[in-house]
């Protein structure tokens, strides 16, 4: 079902998945105010393992085992990406409900909660499907590990001593590779447009609004003036590796899994297979939510 072209979020919600911020003092109110919710509408409940903060004999949830209609995020955006993790490869919607700082992917407050769930239920929600990166790291002999999937990014970095690395940074086209150039920095960030606002953007990247289909290139901390973010089609994989054959390197996915990426070892980003679809609110948009959010382009305050 859609609406003016977009699509709505029209299947039943019968069961949902919850996932709660980690170590907050004011996820247990919440918690209970979503219970009560649930229960006065007919609505089934699975949290997730080891949250301390789940009722008493709540289901766990498991997305492999037992089907969920909708991934509740409670929490920060943090939250929302191990939400939306978990649903990747059922495709199943993520709300995200925020209970953090700044929360640009969680854009509905906590006290909203109960009218964005009535809006779910009713059928009136909108979905926008992102779109993920894939890594794959590739030794001398082929592949060594992964797929690793993302929605945010996925970061080449250095680990330990402050220090600048060396990286080659080549981008897949028929026939090959073509390199894009050296650069010297302290690693660097290979993004979706979900993810031009986080990592990226504090990095000196663009915003890209998110129906665009491309990977940003944000380099951290480069050590020349004329290194600037790229941005390359979503069709493309690109290839980092270091330069050095002494200097090991790290892969963060999301900001939350890590692998150490050694000397003679590369990483190759391309398009994921999955998409992430998030539930978006009547009302919400990407650029009310980032002049919200980021204060972008507000106007300066008026002289007295």
């Amino acid at each position: 079902m859609t609406h003016a072209g977009v699509p709505m979020l029209s299947t039943p919600v019968r069961t949902i998945g919850v996932v709660l911020r980690r170590r907050s003092h004011d996820v247990a109110a919440v918690v209970e105010r979503l219970v009560e919710f649930c229960r006065a509408h007919g609505v089934a409940l699975a949290f997730e393992a080891g949250a301390e903060e789940a009722p008493a004999g709540s289901n766990v949830l498991d997305v492999n085992a037992n089907s969920v209609d909708l991934l509740l995020s409670l929490g920060g955006d943090g939250t929302m990406l191990r939400a939306a993790r978990l649903g990747m490869s059922s495709g199943t919607p993520v709300f995200g409900v925020n209970l953090g700082r700044l929360g640009f992917l969680t854009a509905t407050p906590g006290k909203l909660l109960e009218a964005g769930l009535e809006q779910i239920l009713l059928g009136e929600a909108h979905l926008d499907r992102r779109f993920t990166l894939q890594a794959t790291v590739m030794g001398p002999d082929g592949v060594v590990a992964g797929p690793f999937q993302a929605l945010n990014d996925i970061v080449v970095h250095t680990v330990g001593a402050a220090r600048v690395s060396a990286l080659n940074l080549s981008v897949g086209r028929a026939g090959g590779h073509e390199e894009i150039g050296s650069i010297s920095a302290d690693g660097v960030i290979l993004t979706t447009p979900t993810g031009s606002t986080a990592y990226s953007l504090s990095a000196g990247g663009p915003i890209i609004a998110p129906d665009v289909e491309c990977i940003v290139v944000t380099a951290i901390c480069p050590h020349s003036l004329t290194v600037r973010p790229l941005v390359v089609p979503a069709s493309e994989e690109i290839m980092v590796r270091t330069m050095d054959p002494h200097h090991d390197l790290q892969v963060t996915v999301d900001g939350q899994v890590e692998r150490a990426l050694h000397a003679q070892e590369s990483v190759i980003v391309a398009r994921g297979p999955h998409t992430v679809p998030l539930v978006r609110l009547s009302g919400q948009t990407f650029f009310e939510t980032m002049r919200t959010k980021l204060n972008w382009a507000a106007s300066p305050p008026e002289r007295a």
